[in-house]
């Protein structure tokens, strides 16, 4: 077992995807970033490090039928039915709605066969990442298992592998107990059972690992087992990477093109978000609109700046989202709108280059989601931004711990609010939004993405 990894992570997308050019049957590889990437990187080459990720896509599966395999990367060749319904029956159509609390409780969910079909595809998925982990890893390595399509996958390790030191990262929130109680009795053990196999469970911030442990509480009764220790991690912005980007070639094209679109003089108020439910981008364009009807002095002299980029569009209720935001932008220019003044310039493309020209021209940032595991954008404007931002932040987002006291914090049901809070901060004073920035931004960048990984590792050997 000489090439037994000493470290290895386990997530459902891995760094790496394979594209299948079908005319000329060649496959061609592109490296993904993000904090786990470059946690991994840090590590050093002789660590001994491995990713164990699940094929998504023809290409992928292609790679992994003809043995293509980057270095440090395992893929997984799961089935492609069992992969889409343990991924859009299961993870991202219950547990996301769950921890999101986004059920609209009188007609859903209903746990029937159906779903209990669909749990048994779950399981067989998160046993292919444990097999596949116990055989890759070597004596007493250390396996960080990430977030909730893999909640099974610590439990199931342990039994093949009790040597291994297991940790478990959701970086999702935490639904309260009663909510979390929507589950069945069974199935909402058995999902707690499987992190609980983990020597570690962490969590973005201390509210979503006391909501797991109420959790535990409720449904498996007293006490956390003594072999599962609680941690909080939470994820903060790269600013060395961010602020290096956010000044290439191709981001000042995209501010070149934006500043068209907003105008002369004119203020801006920036979200960037996927088009996810949970990230509340409908009652963010109808507080701008209450802005603009409240505050009439706003019309012509500021620019909703929105991008919205489609996410899960393989479902119907993200789809008829995504159209959603789409109408509401449209009736608000309709309404409002005049022959030199857009209200809301909305992009539904993703285009990351233009998502940070928009980081550097945003007076304000609006970050309202009804809930979320932390929310990055809301560390990252703050750290780009060229003359400073204004954080509209709700209290339902993780980074709402670490910004709330420097942001203009919200409710994000109250459009109301919102719409006072965003006339609040269009008119907040230059060196007030400036001091503001400042704090924002050491808070932001306090555990940078390497940083995050590393600390995670350590707690693993911690006694």
């Amino acid at each position: 077992m000489a090439s037994a990894a000493q470290i290895l992570v386990a997530s459902n997308r891995g760094p790496v995807t394979y594209t299948l050019d079908e005319k000329s049957g060649e496959l061609t590889a592109k490296r993904g970033g993000g904090g786990l990437v470059s946690g991994l990187s840090a590590i050093g080459p002789d660590a001994g490090a491995l990713w164990v990720c699940s094929a998504l896509g023809d290409g992928d599966r292609e790679a992994v039928r003809r043995g293509v395999a980057e270095p440090g990367v395992r893929m997984l060749g799961i089935d492609a039915d069992v992969h889409a319904t343990a991924y859009n029956g299961v993870a991202n159509s219950v547990l996301w709605f769950l921890h999101h609390m986004l059920y609209q409780t009188p007609l859903e969910p209903a746990f029937g066969a159906e779903f209990r079909a669909q749990w048994a595809a779950y399981e067989t998925y998160n046993r292919a990442f444990a097999e596949a982990l116990a055989e890759e890893a070597a004596e007493g390595a250390a396996v960080l298992v990430q977030d909730y399509h893999l909640a099974l996958a610590p439990r199931m390790l342990r039994e093949l592998r009790p040597d291994l030191r297991i940790g478990h990262f959701s970086h999702t929130p935490w639904a309260p107990a009663e909510y979390f109680r929507l589950l069945p009795d069974d199935i909402a053990a058995q999902l707690l059972g499987g992190i609980l196999g983990a020597d570690r469970a962490a969590f973005l911030t201390r509210r979503w690992a006391d909501a797991f442990t109420e959790c535990c509480h409720a449904v498996l009764g007293p006490g956390i087992p003594s072999g599962t220790r609680i941690g909080v991690h939470g994820l903060g912005a790269d600013a060395d990477f961010l602020r290096a980007r956010a000044h290439e070639a191709d981001v000042e094209e995209r501010m070149a093109v934006l500043r068209q679109e907003v105008g002369e003089g004119r203020r801006t108020i920036v979200r960037v978000d996927r088009t996810e439910l949970s990230k509340n981008i409908v009652r963010g364009l109808l507080a701008y609109r209450e802005l603009l009807d409240t505050h009439p002095e706003w019309r012509e002299r500021v620019v909703h700046v929105a991008f919205a980029y489609p996410s899960r569009q393989d479902l119907a209720v993200y789809r008829e989202y995504t159209a959603e935001v789409q109408r509401v932008a449209d009736e608000i220019n309709s309404a409002y709108g005049t022959p030199g003044w857009t209200p809301v310039v909305l992009h539904v493309k993703d285009d990351f280059a233009r998502s940070l020209a928009a980081y550097r021209l945003a007076d304000v940032a609006l970050v309202n989601p009804i809930r979320d595991g932390m929310n990055l954008v809301a560390k990252e404007v703050p750290v780009v931004s060229d003359e400073g931002c204004v954080l509209v932040l709700s209290r339902e987002a993780g980074a709402y711990e670490e910004l709330g006291e420097d942001a203009l914090v919200v409710n994000p049901y109250d459009v109301t609010g919102t719409a006072t809070a965003l006339h609040e901060a269009l008119t907040m004073p230059p060196h007030e939004r400036a001091e503001r920035t400042k704090r924002l931004t050491a808070a932001a960048t306090a555990l940078p993405p390497t940083q995050w990984f590393l600390d995670q590792l350590r707690a693993l050997d911690a006694p």
